[in-house]
Formats: structure tokens, sequence, C-alpha cells
């Protein structure tokens, strides 16, 4: 075990940080600026795409999701990008065929993603293992990732095998996504130990503030030798969000395992975001401090900021609570999956389903019958037995989750049509413009209006 070299970083604010805290809803215009200032500080990587970004930036801020990865790109000369893929969801809601994952990856990495962390809300090995050879294909670094939770059904056992299939399919390194701040500063000191005794590749780690329990648990995973923590510079960390950037280097420095960064372009760093999460705090949550329920619900820092704005715009704020109750309760019923996206908004968008009408599971989710039923991967535990014939009963009428090989032909031809009806330039042959379209068909025929074509 590397016990003495120093601790990268992985700034996560233009991407996880935004997402976490104000909903992803800062455009492209407001963080160009900043750029300079972020590429001298000395990180080791900045997350800057992938999540929910590509979403968001469709759906709510009419911008092009490539437009912003090639603009960080042309703005960060000496840190290099990278992003977070679902597996064989990449960046939407449902699987996608292996020709759809391969022509994305290749197309991020063409446009300025170095380094790939691909997770599965499952954890299901085979829905992460074709994206990981894929980016070692391109000649990227491919990251595979825990997608960390605490149930019945999940112990260091499960973590430690499938820690050892992703170092074994190729990967450059291993991270571990703590995406609602669950791991306990003494698991994760055992977590990592026992990776770092176990694998040859580096480990990285990302943790949220949630519970209030990050950065003992950042320190005690750097004392067990973890070779990298994503943090969020200090005006825009905690709560939903992250530790500070600032906070770890303080508590590292003139020790044995030191972060360095530079101090100054960290100062223009987190004045700039002071400024930004002001500007756009009508989209933060109301957590003001620290939420042990979590340590419960398990609800992830992201999910419960986007779960309040979209109460607060039906005005139905005070339903937040019983919807917090209700989430255990169907995560339970459908088999312990780790809240994640998607599985975390299916089951979030169920639980409020449960909350809203008289009888629970009266309204199931298209959604939540393709989880229960396998489209999405093998679910860690059993499932309600009642739910799943329930779920089996209904699923007649449900397209298949899984796309076929030839599916970029296939919707190619559907988007040349698509933009014939509404006189539009054909797309069809603009690769980026047919990957938005398979990701989100629903959505993007208005954001293909609001272009500048």
């Amino acid at each position: 075990m590397e016990s003495y070299k120093n601790i990268g970083i992985t700034e996560v604010v233009v991407r996880d940080g935004i997402q976490s805290l104000l909903a992803t809803r800062v455009p492209l215009r407001d963080l160009v600026s900043i750029l300079p200032a972020l590429d001298k500080v000395g990180y080791w990587s900045l997350e800057t795409w992938g999540g929910a970004t590509y979403d968001s930036c469709i759906r709510y801020l009419n911008e092009d999701p490539w437009e912003r990865l090639r603009t960080f790109n042309s703005l960060l000369k000496n840190t290099p990008q990278q992003m977070l893929i679902r597996g064989q969801n990449l960046v939407g809601y449902k699987h996608y065929s292996n020709d759809v994952v391969s022509k994305f990856l290749e197309k991020s990495a063409e446009n300025g993603i170095e380094i790939f962390r691909t997770f599965d809300a499952l954890n299901d090995f085979d829905n992460i293992e074709f994206s990981i050879k894929e980016v070692k294909r391109i000649g990227k670094h491919a990251q595979g990732t825990i997608a960390y939770t605490t149930s019945p059904v999940h112990n260091l056992e499960i973590w430690m095998d499938l820690a050892k299939k992703i170092e074994d399919s190729g990967a450059d390194s291993l991270a571990i996504k703590d995406m609602a701040g669950l791991l306990r500063p003494f698991d994760a000191y055992d977590l990592v130990k026992s990776l770092k005794e176990s694998l040859s590749i580096p480990i990285h780690m990302q943790t949220h503030a949630t519970t209030g329990m990050s950065t003992a648990t950042n320190m005690k995973a750097i004392e067990a030798g973890i070779d990298n923590i994503d943090t969020s510079i200090s005006s825009l960390s905690m709560t939903y969000g992250h530790t500070a950037t600032e906070t770890m280097l303080a508590i590292f420095e003139g020790h044995d395992r030191e972060i360095n960064l530079d101090l100054e372009a960290l100062e223009e760093v987190s004045i700039f975001f002071k400024d930004i999460r002001e500007k756009y705090a009508e989209f933060e949550g109301n957590l003001k401090g620290v939420d042990s329920t979590m340590l419960v619900k398990q609800v992830p820092g992201g999910m419960l900021s986007n779960l309040e704005s979209q109460l607060r715009a039906n005005k139905q704020e005070d339903k937040l609570d019983l919807v917090k109750e209700e989430i255990p309760k169907v995560r339970k019923d459908f088999g312990y999956p780790p809240l994640v996206t998607p599985a975390s908004q299916i089951v979030g968008a169920q639980a409020l389903l449960n909350v809203m009408n008289a009888t629970r599971y009266e309204n199931l989710s298209n959604e939540s019958i393709n989880l229960i039923l396998g489209k999405y991967g093998k679910l860690p535990g059993d499932i309600n037995p009642e739910l799943l014939a329930k779920a089996r009963g209904k699923a007649v009428a449900i397209e298949d989750n899984n796309l076929q090989e030839g599916e970029i032909q296939k919707m190619s031809h559907e988007l040349k049509e698509l933009c014939e009806n509404n006189e539009l330039p054909d797309l069809s042959g603009n690769v980026e413009m047919l990957l938005t379209y398979i990701l989100f068909p629903n959505i993007a025929l208005p954001f293909f209006k609001e272009l500048d074509i």
C-alpha cells in the first residue's frame, strides 16, 4: 500500500456540486469566466460533464451539451476533464444498445473527456463491463465504480467481489460512489484498506455531506491509503453537496500525505461560486445543516434538491416529508436498489405516486415495472411478491427497455422524418444531435427548435 504520496483531488463544483445544490440549473455562460482559474489550481481532474448535465442542458437551459463540453475543453489546458456515466444508461434513464454506447463514448472523448467514471444503479457488473472496455479501446481512462449503499443484502464481500471484477475487466482505477453520504468513517477505512490490499489499481472516492460524515469519511479513507477524493469548492459545498476542497487541504497541510493545490486560485474560485450560489438560490433545497434522517432514508443529495424543486413548482412542498418516509419502504419492496440515478428517480417518483394516491402502488409507473422485472439489471434483494405479480400483470403493454443493435440507424431515420415534418434542417447526419434524440426523444424536438441552426 502506498501510504506517503500526495492525495489527488477531483473537483466536482461544475458538475456534481451544481447538480446537488442548484438542481443543475447553471448555464454555460455563467461558468466560462472561471474556467482558467480552475485550470490553475492543480486538480487531478475536473468533473465537468455527465450525470444530469446533459438532460438539464436540453430540458431547462436550451443549451447544447456538446457545445458546453467543447467550450470547457478549449479553456482547460492543464486539467483533465472527467464525466460520470451510468453504464448502459449513459446519461439517460434506460438501457441503450452497445452501438449507441460506443458512439456516445467516442464522441465524448473526441470533444474532450479524458476520464470516464462508469457505474450501474444496481451494481450489476454486466451493465458496466462494456463501457469500461470501450473506454479502454478509445484510449481513455476507464474508472469502474461501486455505488455504495447499505441494506440487509449489502456487505463488504459484495463490494470486494464487484471491485475485483472491475479490475479484471481492465479498468484504470476504481471509485467508491457514496451518493447519499451513508459511508461511515470507520467503514470507509475498512473498505479502502481491503481494496488497497486486494487491488493494484488506484482507488478514488466521492462522498456527500448530507449526513454530516463526509469530512471524517474522507479523512479515514485517506488514512487507509486512498489515492484520490472528490471535493467541491467551499462556497458551493456541504448540505446536499460535498466536503469543501479547502477544508481537506487544511487538514492535511504539512502531513506526510499532502494535498498540493494553489491556494490563491482556490480563493478566486470560491469567491466566484459564492455569487453563483446566490444568483441561483431559488433552485437550492431547504437543508441548512445536516439531515441525519438520510441514514435511514438514504436519499442522495441531487435527488433531494430536485425533488424539493419539483414539489415547489407544483405547490406541494408539504408532501416532502411524507415522500421521504415512503422512499425506504418502496426501496425495500423493490429489492433494495441503491438510490442512485436512474433507480433513485424511479423509487422517488413511485414514492410520490404512493403518497398522492389513496392506495399504495395504485399507480405503478412503467419505469417501476421495468425496474422490478429486471430490465435495468439484477436487483440485489428479493422483491415484494405481490408487487412482482402486479408488475408482471401490467408489463404486457410496455416497450422493452433494452434497445436492439442497429438502433442508431433506426433512430436516424426517425430523426430525419421528424425534421422534415417540423420544417427543420436534417439533423440525422449530425452524430451529436442524433445522440441527443436517441437519449431524450420526448424532449428533443422543442430543443432542436430553439437551436440556432
